[in-house]
C-alpha cells in the first residue's frame, strides 16, 4: 500500500506555461501570491492527447468540499514494460477478451502501463475500437512526471492521459493537491466541478490527517484553451478551516499571458494617512514582461497609485517603478506649504545590459517631487537619492568605466545647490607583468568633473603607476614591496561657496605630484593551544613619501577620514584620491587567531608613527594628526553558529580614552535570536572642520519563538548623542528614533503577522506616531 508523502512548499511550472509566473515584492520586502492554480486544475485533462469522451456535467455539489487527504490505495507498481509505444502492458489476476466487441476486461489487482503512464484499479475495461479505458474501484494513475491521481472511476483514452474522472484527487510530484467531484473535457473546454486546491501539508508530524492551513475552493473551474482563459465560479480561500477571503468573478489568462490576476492585499494603519488597503493587480504581458498596478486606498487622504513595469531582454533587464497622488504638503519647518492638493510622487528606474562579454551598461534614475513624500507614505527612509549611469569594459587585464551620477538631497539642512553632480567620471586600469624586476605593474588613468548649481565646481585628472612584488623569505616572512607614482591636474572655481574651509583648495589650475615606496612584512607563527591551533602574525610596514601641498587642491572624495583597523596598513588612509597621506611613517601591529572546536577568536591591534616633524594634513580628532597615532584594533569571537561578537575600538594615545567604540553582536538560532549594535565616536573634532560628526547610537533587534510556529519580534533604534558628544546637537542624549513590535505565524504554506511601529521624528508632513501592518502571504500560490 502506498502512502503519499507530506506536501512541501515547492512550486512547479507545466510545459504549457500555465503556471508561469515572476516573483513580486512589496514595499516591506514581503512576498505576494496570485490566486491562480490553473495548472493543477487541468493536470490530468490537458496533456494533449487527441481523443476524449464528453458528458454533461452534474451541477455543483452542495455537500462538503472534496477531500484533499491521502486515500488508501494500492501501490502503482509497473507491470512488464510494453515492447513499443503503441502497446499497452497489462498485469491482472484475470483477463477476459471479447473477440467480437474487441474489448479486454482485466479484473483483480490490475496494473496497466502505456507511454510512461501507469494505472492501477480493481477492474479495467479496454475498448480497443473506441480507444477508451474505463477503470473502476480504488483507481490510481501516475503520469511520466510522477504526478498521482486517485479516483473512484476513470473514463480515459487508451493513452491514459485524457477523459472523465469521478471523485478525483491529484497529488503532484511536488505534493500540490487538487480534488474535484468530477472532471471532463469538451473540445477545448476543460471543466472541474466542486474543486479544492492546496499545497499545504495534510498530515501532522505523527502522520495523522489534519486540515490544510489554507485551500482554495470553487464550485466550478473552467479552462478555455482557445481563449487561454481560466474562470472560477464561487471561488473562496479558506484559512485554518474558515472561509475568510471570497474571490467572486476570479479569472486570469494562461499561456503567453499566463499568471495575470489579483495579488494578496496589504493592510496598514498610521496616524497621518489612516487605514490603508493596497490591492495589487498583476499583468503578465509576455513571458519576459510584466506590469503590476497597485491602488492604495486610505481612510484619511486621497488614494495613491503605484506601478511597476519589468522587462527581460536578450541583452539585459530593467524595471520602472512610480507612485503618484494628490495631497497638500507640509514643509520641513512644520507649516503647511499649500492647502491645495498638488501632484506628488516618486519615480525610480534601474537596469543592466550586457552587450557582449566585455561591454556592459548599468544605471538607475530616482526622483521624488519633495523631501517628505517617501517618509509620508512609508516608501523609504533614505535621506539622499542617487542616480547613476555607468558604461564598463572588463577583460582579464584591463578595466574601463565611463560613469556619471547625481544626488537629490532630502536632508533638512542641506541646500539643493550644494548637492554635487558628477559627469563624467572616467576610470581606466591596465595590469601588466614587470619584465625586469618581476612583480605586477598597474597603470591607472582617472578623471572627474563635479558640478553644482550654486556651489564649488571641480575638475580633476590624474595618471598613476603602481608596482607590486611579493615574495617569501627563507625564514617564512611574507614580504610585499610597493612603488607608487602619480601626477594630478585640478581646476576649480567658486571655491568660496564650499562651507568647509579645508575642502576648498585654491581656485583655478593646480598640479600635484605624488610618490611613495612601501615595504610590508608579515611573519606568521603557528602552534597548538587549548586543544586547537593558534596563529600569531606580527606585521610592520615602512612607507616613504615626500611632503605634499595637499590643501592646494579641492577635496571632493576624501572626506570623513577616521583611523580604523581596516585602513591601518593602507598606503593612503584617506578614502578617496583628492587627499594623499604624505610624509614617511612606520606602522606596526599584529594579528592573532585561536581556533578550537566550536570556537574561534580573532584579534588585530596596531599603531603608526610619523618619521618627520612636518605638519600633517590630517585634522585633529582623526587619530592621525600627531606623529604617534592612536591605537586601533578589532576583536571577533564566534561560538558555533550561535554567538558572533565583533568589537572595534580606537584608544587615545595619550590617556587611552575611548575615541571609537563599536559593537556588533548576534546571539541565538535562526528562530530565536538577539542582535545588538552600538557605536560611539568621541573624536573631539571641531565643528566645521570635518564632515564626520561625533555620534552615539544603539540598535536592538530580536525574535523569540514561543511555540512551534509562533514568534514575537521587535527592534528599536535610539540616538544617544548629546551636547557632550556634539556641541551642535540639539538632542537630549536619549532620543528614540523608531520602535517596532510584532507577532508572526509561519508554517509550510502560509505566513502572517501583525506589526506595530512607532516613529518619533516629525519631518514636514511625515509625522511621528503609531502605525500598524497586517501581513498575509500564501506560499505556493502562483507568484
Amino acid at each position: 500500500m502506498e502512502t503519499v508523502s507530506l506536501a512541501t512548499r515547492m512550486r512547479r511550472e507545466d510545459d504549457d506555461g500555465i503556471w508561469a509566473r515572476s516573483g513580486i515584492r512589496g514595499r516591506d520586502g514581503s512576498g505576494l501570491g496570485i490566486f491562480g492554480p490553473a495548472a493543477l486544475a487541468t493536470l490530468l485533462l490537458v496533456a494533449g492527447a487527441e481523443r476524449a469522451n464528453a458528458q454533461e456535467s452534474p451541477p455543483p455539489s452542495e455537500n462538503a468540499a472534496p477531500s484533499l487527504m491521502d486515500r488508501e490505495t494500492r501501490d502503482v507498481a509497473p507491470p512488464g514494460q510494453p515492447i513499443s509505444a503503441e502497446e499497452i502492458g497489462f498485469e491482472a489476476d484475470k483477463i477476459d477478451y471479447d473477440y467480437g466487441a474487441d474489448v479486454v476486461t482485466a479484473s483483480g489487482n490490475v496494473h496497466v502501463t502505456r507511454e510512461g503512464s501507469r494505472l492501477a484499479a480493481d477492474q479495467v475495461v479496454w475498448d480497443r475500437k473506441a480507444g477508451t479505458v474505463i477503470a473502476r474501484g480504488d483507481v490510481a494513475l501516475v503520469n511520466e512526471k510522477g504526478d498521482k491521481a486517485y479516483a473512484d472511476e476513470m473514463d480515459v483514452t487508451e493513452s491514459l492521459r485524457d477523459g472523465i474522472i469521478d471523485n478525483l484527487l491529484i497529488v503532484t510530484n511536488d505534493e500540490n493537491r487538487l480534488a474535484a467531484e468530477r472532471g471532463e473535457r469538451k473540445g477545448e473546454i476543460y471543466i472541474l466541478n466542486h474543486a479544492a486546491y492546496t499545497p499545504c501539508r495534510v498530515e501532522d508530524d505523527n502522520g495523522c490527517p489534519k486540515e490544510p492551513t489554507w485551500q482554495i475552493q470553487a464550485d466550478r473551474v473552467v479552462l478555455d484553451r482557445a481563449r487561454e482563459l481560466v474562470r472560477y465560479d464561487g471561488a473562496r480561500v479558506k484559512l485554518f478551516g474558515l472561509p475568510v477571503i471570497p474571490l467572486p468573478g476570479l479569472r486570469h489568462n494562461i499561456g503567453e499571458n499566463g499568471g495575470s490576476g489579483l495579488l494578496v492585499p496589504n493592510i496598514n494603519y498610521d496616524r497621518r494617512n489612516g487605514f490603508e488597503i493596497a490591492v495589487p493587480y498583476y499583468w503578465r504581458l509576455a513571458s519576459n514582461r510584466d506590469l503590476t498596478i497597485t491602488p492604495h486606498v486610505y481612510s484619511n487622504v486621497i488614494p495613491m497609485v503605484e506601478g511597476n513595469y519589468r522587462a527581460l531582454l536578450s541583452t539585459g533587464a530593467f524595471q520602472v517603478t512610480g507612485y503618484a497622488t494628490f495631497s497638500s504638503q507640509t514643509d520641513i519647518g512644520g507649516t503647511t506649504a499649500t492647502t491645495d492638493e498638488k501632484l506628488r510622487g516618486y519615480f525610480a528606474a534601474s537596469g543592466k545590459f550586457q552587450f557582449d562579454p566585455l561591454w556592459s551598461l548599468s544605471g538607475s534614475l530616482r526622483y521624488v517631487t519633495d523631501r517628505t513624500f517617501l517618509n509620508r507614505y512609508d516608501i523609504s527612509h533614505e535621506d539622499r537619492l542617487r542616480s547613476t549611469l555607468n558604461l564598463e569594459r572588463i577583460d582579464t587585464r584591463s578595466y574601463l568605466s565611463i560613469a556619471g551620477w547625481a544626488f537629490q538631497s532630502l536632508r533638512t539642512n542641506e541646500p539643493t545647490g550644494q548637492v554635487p553632480i558628477a559627469i563624467p567620471a572616467i576610470d581606466y586600469r591596465l595590469r601588466m607583468t614587470d619584465p625586469l624586476l618581476g612583480g605586477t605593474v598597474q597603470l591607472q588613468a582617472n578623471s572627474l568633473s563635479i558640478l553644482r548649481t550654486t556651489g564649488q565646481d571641480t575638475q580633476r585628472a590624474f595618471t598613476g603607476l603602481t608596482w607590486t612584488k611579493n615574495f617569501l623569505t627563507g625564514l617564512g616572512q611574507e614580504v610585499s614591496v610597493t612603488g607608487y607614482a602619480r601626477g594630478d591636474v585640478y581646476h576649480s572655481d567658486q571655491n568660496e561657496l564650499s562651507p568647509t574651509v579645508i575642502y576648498r583648495g585654491n581656485p583655478g589650475w593646480e598640479t600635484r605630484g605624488i610618490a611613495a615606496l612601501a615595504l610590508d612584512m608579515r611573519w606568521p607563527f603557528i602552534g597548538k593551544a587549548l586543544g586547537g591551533a593558534q596563529r600569531i602574525v606580527p606585521r610592520v610596514q615602512l612607507v616613504l613619501s615626500p611632503h605634499l601641498a595637499n590643501l592646494n587642491v579641492p577635496n571632493e572624495d576624501a572626506r570623513a577620514i577616521d583611523l580604523e583597523d581596516s585602513n591601518l596598513f593602507a598606503l593612503n588612509r584617506f578614502p578617496g584620491y583628492d587627499r594623499y597621506e604624505d610624509s614617511s611613517r612606520v606602522t606596526y601591529g599584529f594579528d592573532y587567531t585561536l581556533n578550537i572546536p566550536n570556537f574561534t577568536f580573532d584579534a588585530t591591534i596596531g599603531q603608526s608613527y610619523r618619521l618627520d616633524e612636518s605638519a600633517s594634513v590630517l585634522p585633529n580628532g582623526t587619530g592621525l594628526s600627531d606623529r604617534l597615532s592612536d591605537i586601533v584594533g578589532r576583536e571577533q569571537l564566534r561560538f558555533k553558529d550561535f554567538v558572533t561578537v565583533t568589537h572595534r575600538f580606537r584608544l587615545d594615545k595619550d590617556n587611552l580614552a575611548v575615541r571609537r567604540n563599536e559593537i556588533e553582536a548576534t546571539v541565538g538560532s535562526r528562530k530565536t535570536y538577539m542582535e545588538v549594535g552600538y557605536i560611539r565616536l568621541n573624536r573631539n573634532v571641531t565643528a566645521g572642520v570635518e564632515d564626520l560628526r561625533d555620534v552615539e547610537e544603539i540598535r536592538l533587534a530580536g525574535r523569540i519563538a514561543f511555540a512551534k510556529r509562533w514568534s514575537v519580534f521587535g527592534s528599536t533604534n535610539i540616538d544617544l548623542t548629546g551636547a557632550s558628544d556634539d556641541p551642535t546637537s540639539q538632542l537630549s542624549g536619549f532620543e528614540p528614533v523608531r520602535h517596532r513590535l510584532g507577532i508572526a505565524y509561519e508554517d509550510d504554506c502560509v505566513e502572517m503577522g501583525l506589526t506595530w511601529r512607532r516613529d518619533y521624528q516629525t519631518v514636514g508632513d511625515a509625522q511621528a506616531g503609531n502605525s500598524f501592518q497586517l501581513r498575509l502571504v500564501f506560499k505556493n500560490l502562483g507568484i
